[in-house]
């Protein structure tokens, strides 16, 4: 019993550590992140890429290694499949390579972008103080 109750504190430890919350979260909004990525690619990119390179799909192009024979279905080795899943793939990549650029340029304009001053520090405020009361007496 007492191992068990270890076992179960250690992984609770090891569960609620930052790290691997955070890395949860990054994973959660990762994966969602690709489905958009993934509409934007089926529903925007592809259509006008297909329209531009004659509506080609490769994932049709397969070589015959064993002909179909009575029940049994024909043997296929499918490089086209693989093929499209590659050019999907940059599709993809250059995507979010593009959003991750855009997303770093405006950090840097906002790094860029000039801060207010400092606040005054607590000596420079006194030395203020100094120097108009000073000018007051100089006048009265």
């Amino acid at each position: 019993m007492k191992r068990i109750m270890s076992l179960i504190s250690e992984f609770k430890a090891f569960a609620v550590r930052g790290n691997v919350v955070d890395m949860a979260v990054g994973i959660i909004i990762g994966a969602a992140f690709g489905k958009i990525v993934s509409s934007f690619v089926d529903g925007v990119v592809m259509p006008p890429l297909g329209l531009l390179i004659g509506g080609v799909d490769f994932s049709d192009l397969a070589i015959v290694l064993k002909e179909a024979a009575g029940d049994a279905p024909a043997v296929l080795l499918r490089y086209g499949a693989f093929i499209q899943t590659v050019v999907d793939f940059l599709i993809i990549a250059f995507a979010i390579f593009m959003a991750i650029k855009a997303i770093n340029h405006l950090k840097r304009k906002e790094a860029e972008a000039p801060s207010a001053p400092p606040a005054p520090s607590k000596e420079e405020l006194l030395l203020s103080e100094i120097r108009d009361l000073l000018k007051e007496q100089r006048r009265g």
